[in-house]
């Protein structure tokens, strides 16, 4: 039972109702806490507690104010004495319940395989659900072990249920397969191979992974059976087989082992599929890219640019009227020589279509010469679709390619047949059509160029979708299914009106207001000037520095002389062993071993081998005696995703609890995020190179609250978006705080996410480093000088009727991200400025409507501007605290498996987190003494934060010793 009570949950779930006081009157009253106490524990969990210490105090307390007593009369009471056993069998009786029975028992069973565990639920669900199933059906909640007994039987019925009926759908030859798979025969693509990532960018990438979907797709997998299925049941069984080698799968009883590697293989062609569309995508991206650097290398070594050519246009052409029959060398070369000429015929092909040309030439022998093998690969391994009649052009030329890939003809005859307009860019329609003698005919291999960059624009933005896909799928089953049928639900949830004409009406009112306010204090504003003239015109005074902190050093130096040279790995396991949040890494496999002591040192060592980087090499051999083996064993088995993100928003929560509210302040609802650039390895699509970061590697995109918590992390491409990775840090994290503002750079703002977060109900507030190029929109309902103050910087009027129209699908959309129907970036990536549907057309002028609401605040309160700035800082405080802790192998990733990369993150994310907590405990240690908290001023507790590190030690010695502890006091 949770320990932490806030008021309103001690009113819903310990008040007592006059019924049941009215149970305590043939009792004494020394027994009337205990009694009552055992009720609504009851009430609340299904089991009696055994002890005081089970029932939390503060709501202990609240049962003895409301019964007018004192808690110190429960201490007597005999909880497995004769008076105990009455009173719990008195509690029973009370709603009526019964004993338990065997039928009761089987149809509880039956219940779990039927309805829970189909689902998603686990064996804890399934104990936290049982409660409710035995209250409902009027049955005492078997005991703990009983319970447990039952809940474990019934997943493993589950589970071979499960296995068989996936089993029995496969013919005897997909078994035979799928055997040979494991075994490893030649001319079988082998199990290793299919657990393997997609390698670096190029075609032997490209047709490795074809070649895997072709063996799946010859296993004749029931595709719709395994889609009606819960995905969280799929994902589960798909980890559990990806972390066993060929071997292991082998040694599962034959329905076992078929019903498991087919759920693997089902998902891992998803998986697949995308990978491939991300190679084609960036193979077509380079194939343009590199064709043009080529060209500007080239002409870069001999290019001069011409300045003033307008002046020496027209003094030419006024030498060639003053002498039209004058030789060219003699009228034109003393106005401008032959190397001027020359400068700048090379500018204009340069900057004209004989550049353009030239481009097309080298990426066309780049794609003749080698990938052009990849097109018929790719499209017999992958179905195009979509649900745009604007865009069948392109599938229609898709289909010609495919029925005539056997034709060498380097020129076809142009007909209706053959699709162009809406496939061929109106840049390159003079080099794919050509003229021979009056006929029209199309170079073959430049239209095949022309539509791979066609099909990859609407990839991207998801106009073209790809059957059995998972990122690029259809498009419309991101959107919540049911979304007509639970519409009014759907908007409560949103905390929106279901009246569009009210949303428009209340957002044109705020916007209003927010302008008669800024036009109203801009002459008494001193920091901000609105310029008349030029593209900058708005002028703001950079913020001040605010006063350096006195006592912040002294503070520092008292934790290094109390605590110095601690050891990471011991902050790491002091946070475990005050937390337990190793409790959330469970085995995918059917047993645990070895036992949990053991297990939970192996753990420690290898979360900290992965958080800082050094490997499980590095931490294994040491006087622990666990060596690298049983280490690698332990982190196949134990260590996913979804258990280190539990344990991260378990370490975060402990962090809000622990904080003394008179050092750290109030609980805070705000939240910043930023990311940085991590170098990695490049055999793998994460990796890339940007120019914006210099250099290989991926991007880590950190949610970090005012006091240095970080709540999310995500490992992302350095071109994947950041208004992306901000939706989700704020929807996903799972943590108990509720985020209200988020503070962001430049890059992690838009129109459109403006939009979004307005819809989901928080407050986006960006740091705008092109603030002084910003333009504010008219409500349209304003006057001519309405705003005199503002009238420099205001645009045209917000189209209102757009974001009526559309306002219902903007909701569809809103709650998808909410509901997790997509990920963000799968939903973002259709509202591009190249896809200008009606969705984002209201949508970006929403956002439009909600940043002139913003920048009026913006401009007009230097105190927001301070605001922002102080939660970024935060953030790249973070960020300076990485390199410290992720120290290993130059702090690179090193590693091309994206899941492992994944882990990695994670692992330093609850590193660095575990380290606030621990910090947390030993500040609050020294300024709960009177004589140091008195030294402390405003301006220390503003920059007080727990993230400091010149007291701990992240190298030498791996020592891990599980019965010693840091010297923290438990009053901290």
């Amino acid at each position: 039972m949770k320990r932490i009570w806030n008021l309103d949950e001690l009113a819903e779930h310990w008040s007592l109702k006059f019924e049941e006081t009215q149970l305590l009157k043939t009792k004494p009253t020394r027994n009337h806490l205990a009694f009552v106490a055992q009720l609504k524990y009851y009430q609340n969990t299904g089991r009696f507690p055994l002890a005081t210490n089970d029932i939390p105090e503060t709501p202990l307390h609240y049962l003895a104010d409301q019964l007018e007593i004192t808690v110190d009369q429960i201490h007597e009471y005999d909880w497995l004495g004769r008076s105990g056993t009455r009173h719990r069998k008195e509690i029973l009786e009370f709603p009526g319940i019964r004993r338990v029975s065997a039928a009761d028992k089987s149809a509880f069973s039956d219940w779990l395989i039927d309805n829970l565990y189909p689902h998603g639920a686990d064996i804890e669900d399934a104990i936290e659900s049982a409660f409710e199933w035995f209250q409902k059906h009027k049955v005492e909640c078997p005991a703990g072990k009983e319970l447990d007994r039952l809940v474990r039987s019934a997943y493993q019925q589950f589970e071979l249920n499960l296995y068989e009926h996936f089993a029995n759908c496969l013919s005897v030859e997909s078994k035979i397969l799928m055997g040979q798979s494991l075994d490893g025969v030649e001319g079988v693509v082998n199990f290793s191979d299919i657990k393997a990532d997609p390698g670096r960018v190029g075609l032997d990438s490209v047709l490795k992974e074809v070649e895997k979907i072709s063996f799946i797709r010859s296993l004749h997998l029931p595709v719709e059976t395994f889609s009606s299925f819960n995905t969280k049941v799929l994902q589960r069984y798909r980890q559990r087989v990806n972390s066993e080698s060929a071997w292991e799968v082998k040694q599962h009883p034959e329905t076992i082992r078929y019903g498991l590697f087919a759920i693997f293989l089902y998902w891992r062609q998803r998986e697949i599929i995308d990978g491939l569309i991300e190679l084609f995508i960036q193979i077509v991206h380079r194939l343009s890219a590199r064709a043009e650097r080529k060209l500007v290398k080239t002409l870069l070594s001999d290019f001069q640019k011409v300045h003033g050519k307008t002046t020496l246009l027209f003094r030419i052409a006024e030498a060639a009227l003053d002498n039209p029959n004058g030789l060219v060398k003699e009228v034109v070369y003393p106005v401008a020589g032959e190397d001027t000429l020359k400068s700048l015929l090379k500018e204009y092909k340069s900057s004209g279509p004989a550049y353009q040309q030239q481009v097309h030439k080298i990426l066309r022998s780049s794609y003749s010469n080698h990938y052009r093998r990849m097109l018929p690969k790719i499209l017999e391994a992958l179905t195009f679709c979509s649900n745009n009649t604007q865009h069948r052009p392109v599938l229609d030329a898709l289909d010609w390619l495919k029925h005539n890939q056997t034709s060498n003809q380097r020129y076809i005859t142009l007909d209706d047949t053959i699709p162009v307009d809406g496939v061929i860019q109106p840049k390159w329609r003079d080099i794919v059509i050509e003229d021979n003698q009056g006929e029209k005919r199309i170079n073959r291999i430049n239209y095949e160029i022309c539509v791979l960059q066609a099909l990859r624009k609407r990839l991207r933005c998801k106009e073209i979708w790809v059957v059995d896909a998972d990122r690029y799928r259809n498009p419309d089953d991101d959107l919540p299914l049911d979304f007509d049928a639970n519409r009014e639900n759907y908007y409560q949830d949103l905390g929106q009106t279901t009246d569009a004409t009210a949303f428009v009406e209340q957002l044109r009112s705020e916007m209003s207001s927010a302008l008669e306010l800024l036009n109203r204090e801009m002459p008494k504003n001193r920091k901000v000037r609105i310029l008349s003239q030029g593209k900058n015109r708005i002028s703001i005074t950079p913020l001040a520095p605010q006063q350096e902190p006195m006592n912040l050093a002294y503070l520092k130096r008292e934790i290094t002389g109390r605590w110095p040279m601690t050891s990471l790995l011991d902050v790491l396991k002091e946070a475990d062993l005050r937390i337990g949040f190793s409790d959330h890494f469970k085995t995918v496999a059917d047993r645990e071993n070895p036992d949990r002591q053991s297990l939970q040192q192996r753990i420690l060592l290898c979360l900290y081998g992965m958080g800082t980087n050094t490997g499980l090499k590095r931490v294994s051999g040491s006087r622990h005696g666990i060596s690298y083996k049983e280490l690698l064993n332990v982190r196949r088995r134990f260590i996913h995703k979804a258990a280190l993100r539990n344990a991260i928003g378990q370490v975060a929560n402990a962090i809000f609890t622990a904080r003394n509210p008179s050092i750290w302040g109030e609980g805070t609802t705000s939240c910043a995020s930023d990311s940085k650039k991590f170098g990695s390895w490049d055999q793998n699509l994460m990796t890339e190179w940007h120019i914006r970061y210099g250099g290989r590697g991926v991007m880590i995109y950190w949610h970090v609250e005012k006091k240095s918590t970080c709540i999310y992390s995500q490992l992302k491409r350095c071109s994947s978006s950041e208004v992306a990775a901000m939706i989700e840090g704020v929807l996903r994290h799972c943590t108990d705080m509720e985020i209200d503002r988020q503070y962001v750079d430049s890059h992690g703002q838009s129109e459109v996410a403006f939009a979004f977060s307005h819809l989901l109900g928080f407050d986006l507030l960006p740091r705008l480093k092109a603030i002084a190029s910003q333009k504010l929109y008219r409500p349209g309902d304003d006057k001519p000088g309405d705003y005199p103050n503002l009238e420099p910087i205001l645009t045209r009027p917000i189209n209102w009727e757009l974001i009526i129209q559309q306002y219902d699908e903007m909701i569809k959309y809103a709650t998808a991200l909410k509901q997790g129907t997509a990920d963000p970036e799968a939903i973002l990536r259709r509202f591009t400025r190249n896809n200008i549907q009606h969705p984002y057309k209201a949508l970006a002028e929403l956002g439009k409507v909600i940043k002139t609401i913003f920048l009026c605040r913006y401009i007009g309160s230097e105190e927001l501007r301070q605001e922002i700035h102080e939660g970024l800082n935060v953030v790249e405080n973070w960020n300076s605290a990485n390199s410290f802790i992720f120290y290993g192998k130059g702090g690179e990733v090193a590693t091309n498996r994206l899941e492992d990369q994944e882990l990695s993150v994670l692992a330093l994310h609850l590193l660095q987190i575990s380290l606030v907590y621990v910090n947390t405990l030993m500040i609050q240690q020294v300024l709960n003494e009177p004589n140091w908290l008195s030294r402390m001023k405003l301006e220390d507790f503003r920059a007080l934060t727990p993230l400091i590190y010149a007291h701990v030690n992240p190298y030498g010695l791996f020592e891990l010793d599980m019965n010693t502890r840091l010297p923290i006091e438990v009053a901290a």
